[in-house]
């Protein structure tokens, strides 16, 4: 790659965010945009991209009990086949996101790695953070692994790159049609907008960004967003649907008593876990707080988040390092209760909620159907469960699973 025309000086005011999805645009790029930073999308959804070069600013509309909406300004984008572009653009950034997935972080480490080359022969002794706006547990990790593969043996990541790990607490829910057709960039989202962060990820200063609140042990906040929130989260959907298969959204089945009550003791038999394994980060109070705000926060109206969403694509959610079976381990290793959590877990093998187009993602469908077909082979297979270590608490869904199945049958006169 020729660079030698191209020795731009680092720009400390400009943010490189991969992802131009719910996340990266009512989130990362809304704080960062609204702090006075050029915010510079990489996507692969050209028409996405062509609209933000267009525009040069999207809407997020806030929804609580008063709506609001804010402009995020000074926006541009790059395709992600460009990736040339893409490089410089990292060689000269002040900082850089990404909120793509796991599956396809793996897939934007190559030319990550490319622009922190060029940055090293450029601006040697200038490191770059790296903000990991993901829902999972150990990206820094995952992304280090990734970026070492692609990078020269002597590149000094451990100096030049910082791997800011962070707990994504907002809600974005999926954009109705009717309102895409008339503005393809807006966004809705609910009004929290804490962006909690690694503190001892970056290696440059701290940015000075309304909103992001550092915290000395990500970990622990990692598995609280994960184990409270996602599970929380899950836990309402799946047993929702079970006993209102016809509620398309979240507030209907959190009106049921029976259905918030099921949700909070599962929440707070995870909370009592996390309270164990983190002494020194929660207390029981605190963290009992924060489950009573999410069931609030679950119940938002004017969201209308739907039951859809916050259960769909099952082979991640119920997989064996995600929110049910993360916790589940946890709890394990440090001898606390998880029963609750094993039986929300179970109603999730009967969730077959729609989206407003009446249709089940494929693979949803295909779990459900194989989980009903062969239990244990289909949770070792396909949901990554080990037979051995994991087997107890595979006989115990098992139970949970047969029992929800005589409830589900017809009463036999």
């Amino acid at each position: 790659m020729n660079t030698t025309n191209n020795n731009w000086p680092i720009d400390r005011q400009k943010m490189i965010i991969f992802g131009a999805g719910k996340i990266g645009r009512s989130f990362i790029g809304q704080l960062f945009g609204c702090a006075g930073y050029s915010v510079i999308f990489v996507d692969i959804d050209q028409k996405m991209v062509d609209l933000l070069n267009e525009k040069k600013a999207y809407r997020v509309i806030i929804k609580g009990d008063k709506e609001s909406e804010i402009l995020v300004p000074n926006v541009e984008a790059i395709s992600s086949f460009d990736t040339a572009k893409v490089a410089q653009n990292i060689a000269d950034a002040g900082i850089l996101a990404v909120s793509v997935g796991k599956n396809a972080l793996a897939k934007v480490a190559p030319v990550i790695a490319a622009g922190l080359q060029i940055r090293y022969s450029q601006h040697p002794d200038s490191p770059l953070d790296i903000i990991l706006a993901e829902n999972m547990r150990d990206a820094a990790g995952f992304l280090k692994e990734k970026l070492i593969g692609n990078l020269p043996c002597d590149y000094p990541i451990n100096e030049l790159v910082g791997l800011v790990e962070t707990s994504i607490g907002k809600m974005v829910p999926i954009i109705p049609v009717s309102e895409l057709e008339k503005d393809p960039l807006v966004v809705f989202a609910e009004p929290y907008n804490t962006l909690i962060v690694d503190r001892k990820g970056f290696k440059a200063p701290i940015p000075e960004v309304k909103g992001l609140a550092p915290k000395e042990n990500i970990k622990a906040w990692v598995d609280r967003k994960a184990f409270i929130h996602n599970l929380g989260h899950a836990t309402a959907a799946y047993y929702g649907y079970y006993k209102h298969p016809e509620a398309r959204y979240m507030y209907e089945i959190l009106d049921d008593p029976e259905v918030l009550g099921f949700t909070r003791k599962t929440m707070l038999q995870s909370a009592e876990m996390l309270q164990f394994a983190y002494p020194n980060d929660f207390s029981l109070a605190d963290l009992s707080d924060h489950v009573d705000d999410l069931l609030y926060r679950f119940r938002n109206r004017a969201l209308k988040d739907t039951i859809f969403r916050v259960g769909q694509d099952l082979v991640r959610k119920l997989g064996s390092d995600d929110r049910f079976m993360g916790a589940i381990h946890l709890a394990r290793k440090v001898g606390m209760a998880h029963d609750r959590i094993i039986h929300a877990m179970a109603y999730g093998f009967y969730f077959g909620a729609k989206d407003e187009l009446s249709k089940q993602p494929i693979a949803d469908a295909e779990l459900v159907e194989s989980i009903a077909t062969d239990f244990k082979s289909t949770l070792t297979e396909k949901l990554g469960f080990d037979a051995l270590e994991d087997l107890p608490t595979i006989k115990q869904l098992k139970k949970y699973y047969d029992q929800i199945e005589l409830k589900l049958q017809p009463t036999i006169k």
